[in-house]
């Protein structure tokens, strides 16, 4: 069972899904407990229970079907933990900003160090290089001028720019560059891997993807296979450099990216996101200890470790993650009915997907029989 929305944030309703059969038994037209233990002792016989973190649900299986054996979803579990670690990072606000106000300065004056040895730059290049000093000079100039007291209307015409131009410049105070930021890319907490698997000779696109796969890569197998072609094509042309996108400036993290960050691997992470990550754990220890023992939380709910779930609750139990570990003991046997049954709720995820199709044939107007019926017996 799962929520379906008829109107998001508004109004919700309840879908029901065969695991067995994955096809839906019956839509709700809202999610309440009185609903889905009324349906539930209607229709006898249900023996497991998939479904979210939602006490609504659980209160209304437990008196629907008080025999049903309760299985809880385990991307909701490890939604609701990424939402802890969030909430944890956040009370290191000021660290968080001030490491990476550190690390961003470190990184620029790296970058200052290696640009100052590259070879000079291509005509096109110093063209461009002139044309935005001279755009700078003009901005250096009304800036002085508007210090000196002289108006919009005597600044437009001494450095012939238009006013409206003039007041956004002296607003923002600084020249704007025009320039789109580069697109970062799927590729680049990878690109270290591939570099050394290309230096080794693997040059096989499949077996890249697979590799990056495994680490933690979320895209398809035609992006390894780009950045493949264009170093064969560099490699067959000497004089070409490899088309390689350049990644965007390093910019402190803020947020729920600061909790991705440390929980990730280290192995996919960039360089920079590596270092900061490195120097905020190891300057705030407590924060370290909650990273340490989520991440083997993590490993249990994934059911890629062989520690048992109390062992490693009780762990977590004495960091800052507490109250997340209070909160999962209370649904505790439908959290270890997770780790030892198959079932799930990814099926009724894909059901919603096409209740959510079906209502916009609809165009939103349809009655809620209509809909149910739509979604019973569609062909």
């Amino acid at each position: 069972m799962d929520e379906w929305a008829w109107r998001r944030g508004h109004r919700y309703g309840t879908v029901l899904v065969d695991l067995e059969r994955n096809r839906v038994v019956d839509l709700l037209p809202d999610r309440r407990a009185e609903s889905l233990s009324t349906w539930l002792r209607a229709n006898p016989g249900v023996e497991i229970v998939a479904r979210d973190r939602a006490g609504v649900y659980a209160d209304g299986a437990r008196q629907g079907a008080p025999d049903a054996v309760q299985v809880t979803d385990r991307w909701h579990l490890l939604r609701n933990l990424g939402d802890a670690i969030h909430v944890v990072t956040d009370r290191h606000h000021a660290a968080v900003q001030r490491i990476g106000r550190e690390v961003m300065a470190q990184l620029a004056a790296e970058d200052a160090h290696s640009t100052s040895a590259v070879a000079p730059p291509n005509p096109e290049a110093r063209g461009a290089e002139a044309r935005r000093a001279r755009r700078q000079a003009r901005f250096d100039e009304a800036v002085r001028l508007h210090a000196a007291g002289a108006s919009i209307s005597a600044i437009s015409r001494q450095v012939g720019a238009d006013r409206k131009t003039l007041r956004q410049w002296l607003q923002v105070g600084a020249m704007p560059t025009w320039r789109r930021p580069p697109r970062g890319s799927l590729l680049d907490p990878y690109r270290e891997h591939l570099e050394r698997r290309w230096a080794a000779g693997c040059c096989n696109a499949a077996q890249l993807w697979r590799e990056l796969a495994a680490l933690g890569f979320p895209g398809r197998p035609a992006i390894v296979r780009a950045w493949a072609t264009q170093r064969r094509r560099a490699r067959h042309s000497p004089g070409r450099a490899p088309v390689i996108a350049d990644s965007q400036p390093w910019r402190p993290p803020s947020g729920r990216r600061v909790a991705r960050l440390l929980m990730a691997a280290a192995s996919t992470l960039s360089a920079p996101d590596r270092l900061f990550a490195a120097r905020l754990l190891e300057e705030v220890p407590v924060l370290s200890t909650a990273i340490v023992v989520a991440r083997r939380l993590v490993q249990v709910l994934r059911r890629h470790s062989d520690e048992a779930l109390d062992d490693v609750l009780a762990d977590v139990a004495s960091t800052p993650l507490a109250a997340f570990v209070t909160e999962l003991r209370r649904d505790i046997a439908a959290v270890r009915a997770a780790l030892d049954l198959p079932w799930t709720t990814s099926p009724a995820e894909g059901q919603i997907c096409r209740i959510k199709m079906i209502k916009r044939t609809m165009y939103g107007r349809a009655s809620f029989e209509l809909l149910r019926a739509r979604v019973l017996h569609a062909a």
